[in-house]
């Protein structure tokens, strides 16, 4: 995948980005915010508060009008310049529930700031140019996520991503939702997904699978070590991730954890202390 970074992309009718310059181990190359419409546009993702970003998308936006401007979710990656886009712009800001959180996280954090004007729900939409932008809710990664259906395509955000799997982190992560959000969109009839980080993913249902088989692996890998003796969680990631990017070791860590929480819940592991072992 290129970096093009500041430049508006035509994907394909209705449907282009502009890529922030925020890379990072948890983003990629950076969020990519996307603007459906032709005439009429609506804004996905606006992204991180960086005057360049800002400047490339209202320079990509040129005198159409914002119909609004919308977020999957509220970490800082996606939703801190919806503010200044609204000002600059005069649109909404429509999408995902805001989230009382202390902003810290392993990823971007929470942006504590956002405060939509209209939350959608699951199965409302928005016109834009005349077409329906359904929400799709899918939480998991977050409580508050969002996807957007637009004609057959979906943007995923980061429930679906195209280049790494999601990174799920209790408390306000939950395991459990996100693989009913994973079968959610499996049963969906999607031609293409655009997510927040990464290329598109152009099989979606079977990359749905593959995903939820993933998890599925690791979930049983989680739970035959824990069975073999009791364990610390940075004990299950040296396991399970041999290799692994330092940087990634506490995204995993939280990741392992919501799974154990996930088991717990059903009664198939228990916790004493910071050790997890099989009941």
């Amino acid at each position: 995948m290129d970096a093009p970074y500041a430049k508006l992309e035509q994907l394909e009718p209705g449907i282009a980005r502009v890529l922030a310059h925020n890379p990072s181990a948890f983003t990629y190359y950076g969020t990519q915010t996307y603007l459906l419409g032709e005439d009429d546009v609506a804004i996905v993702d606006p992204g991180p508060d960086i005057p360049d970003h800002l400047k490339a998308l209202e320079h990509a936006i040129g005198g159409r009008r914002v119909a609004a401007i919308m977020c999957t979710h509220t970490h800082r990656d996606h939703s801190p310049a919806s503010r200044p886009l609204a000002q600059a712009t005069g649109a909404p800001i429509i999408g995902c529930a805001s989230l009382s959180m202390d902003g810290t996280g392993l990823e971007a954090g929470f942006d504590a700031a956002y405060a939509p004007d209209r939350v959608l729900r699951d199965g409302e939409a928005i016109a834009v140019d005349g077409k329906p932008v359904e929400a799709v809710a899918t939480p998991g990664h977050t409580s508050n996520h969002l996807c957007f259906a637009f004609g057959d395509a979906l943007l995923s955000g980061d429930h679906v991503m195209g280049w790494s799997t999601t990174v799920v982190v209790p408390p306000d992560g939950d395991m459990a939702e996100y693989m009913r959000s994973l079968d959610k969109l499996r049963q969906r009839d999607d031609r293409v997904y655009y997510p927040a980080h990464g290329p598109p993913v152009t099989n979606p249902k079977q990359y749905v699978r593959h995903l939820i088989g993933h998890r599925m692996q690791r979930e049983k890998q989680i739970l035959r070590l824990v069975r073999e003796r009791a364990r610390d969680i940075p004990e299950i990631v040296a396991k399970a991730y041999p290799g692994l990017d330092a940087r990634l070791v506490a995204a995993a860590g939280g990741s392992v954890l919501a799974h154990l929480v996930d088991l717990e819940r059903r009664g198939l592991v228990e916790r004493r202390e910071q050790q997890w072992t099989a009941v």
